[in-house]
């Protein structure tokens, strides 16, 4: 059994009912139920999703530099599509955290084909956002769909984010959410986060993808969660939550999704 499934057993035994069941906190408590089990059917889910599949029947090959997971190689649009983007049920989670939290400076670490982009884009059509992505050519497949589909508050930065990310945080007085999705190991994701806390404010939200991608991953996280400067974490496997408001006690929680 690999790391990967042994983590989503242990975390399913742990974790809380996303019902609220057993939060005391409130602010946790309205996370878990306003936000993570939310149902309703957003205005723009359904056009994201038709994006979605006509990227999973573009057989379009792309060259892909990958300067997160691992080498350079040639795929298929539909396969990335098929294979590496957020699922719909988190890409839309991604929205209504955006949503119930006002967020209006995003900044996103890996743009992919640019679902995750559009969902984050939806929930504020004024926010300002940014999109860094490693591979041109990647880039250029989402830069596309955001122009086809009149996208106009993304702006997507492509290039080494080792090289970028300081660039672009220098454009930021502040950073009301930023989505980290762009390199899976310890190393950058927590040089990544010390970059970034110093654009935080109380109201910031970090959110890590795959957190559980690996050993190495889940190291990174832990050391997130049991970092002073940050209050809340809500671990809900396929991705982690970060929060800053000092007002709030500190507390780590584990929530089914």
């Amino acid at each position: 059994m690999n790391y990967h499934i042994k983590s989503f057993i242990r975390h399913w035994f742990s974790a809380h009912h996303s019902g609220g069941f057993g939060i005391h906190s409130p602010f946790a408590y309205h996370f878990a139920t306003r936000v993570l089990k939310e149902n309703y059917s957003y205005y723009c889910y359904e056009w994201i999703e038709k994006v979605r599949r006509k990227l999973k029947r573009d057989k379009t090959v792309i060259s892909v530099t990958d300067y997160g997971t691992g080498p350079s190689c040639e795929r298929k649009v539909c396969d990335i599509a098929a294979k590496s983007l957020k699922s719909p049920r988190q890409s839309q989670l991604l929205f209504r955290t955006a949503l119930a939290y006002k967020s209006h400076n995003i900044l996103e670490l890996g743009t992919s084909l640019g679902i995750t982009t559009m969902y984050l884009s939806q929930a504020d059509t004024k926010a300002n956002i940014t999109t860094l992505e490693g591979c041109p050519q990647t880039a250029s497949v989402a830069e596309k769909m955001f122009q086809a589909t009149g996208i106009k508050n993304v702006k997507i930065t492509v290039g080494d984010i080792d090289k970028t990310l300081e660039t672009t945080l220098k454009g930021y007085e502040t950073l009301d959410l930023v989505f980290f999705d762009a390199n899976h190991r310890k190393e950058p994701t927590l040089r990544y986060f010390e970059m970034c806390v110093k654009k935080a404010n109380t109201k910031t939200i970090f959110i890590f993808d795959d957190i559980y991608h690996s050993p190495e991953m889940t190291e990174a996280w832990n050391t997130i969660k049991a970092d002073s400067r940050v209050r809340v974490t809500v671990d809900i496997f396929y991705m982690g939550f970060v929060f800053f408001d000092k007002k709030l006690q500190k507390e780590n929680y584990k929530i089914r999704f």
